[in-house]
């Protein structure tokens, strides 16, 4: 039987009809440059999910800048720029397993608080507390430090209160006012995400 060859076409290199764009932090980062991605259309540049450490864009010298990961969204696109904003932030696995140690009681908690600026944010907090603390104290502490991300949050901006968060400043003040009411040892905000919906959730580098 006869085998119809096809007809070899011409090999079309799409690389070479894309372009790269500067991913450029928010206003909060100093718009410092923290990498590149690569698209054929700027439109589909918008609404792209791009995780950084946090080092790329602090000015050094805190220890959070090797366990944290900022995860930040293309809002706008200007020539070969795409400006991004913050929409959260994520402790790296391996971290949190290193301060979650075996005769310690692990508190967990969950809550949704709103900045002055009226941002809604997700703030997901791990508490480590002593030995055999009872449920009842945990209880107590969990509900307390709930109200303490609430009430912060009413009082600074959005950019203010997720600086707060990230390098560990309005945990260390909650953990002080809290530690008077139940033996707890350290507060971790594990994750935060800003509440709202995105058109998409691509990520940087992919098409």
């Amino acid at each position: 039987m006869a085998i119809e060859k096809k007809k070899k076409g011409k090999v079309i290199d799409n690389w070479k009809e894309k372009e790269w764009y500067a991913v450029i932090a928010p206003d909060m980062f100093s718009q410092k440059e923290v990498g590149k991605i690569v698209s054929g259309e700027e439109e589909n540049m918008l609404n792209r999910i791009v995780r950084v450490g946090l080092g790329e864009v602090s000015e050094g010298g805190s220890q959070a800048d090797v366990y944290t990961r900022l995860d930040f969204r293309v809002k706008e696109v200007k020539g070969k720029n795409a400006y991004t904003k913050l929409i959260g932030h994520e402790l790296i696995p391996g971290y949190v397993k290193t301060i979650i140690r075996r005769r310690r009681s692990l508190i967990t908690g969950v809550i949704d608080v709103k900045t002055q600026d009226g941002m809604q944010v997700r703030v997901k907090y791990l508490v480590i507390a002593g030995n055999k603390t009872s449920d009842g104290l945990q209880t107590v502490a969990r509900n307390a430090i709930s109200a303490e991300f609430l009430e912060a949050a009413t009082k600074c901006d959005f950019p203010t209160f997720m600086q707060e968060i990230i390098f560990g400043k309005l945990q260390k003040r909650i953990f002080i006012k809290v530690k008077t009411l139940a033996p707890i040892r350290r507060i971790e905000v594990r994750r935060s995400e800003v509440l709202e919906k995105f058109e998409s959730t691509k990520e940087a580098g992919k098409e």
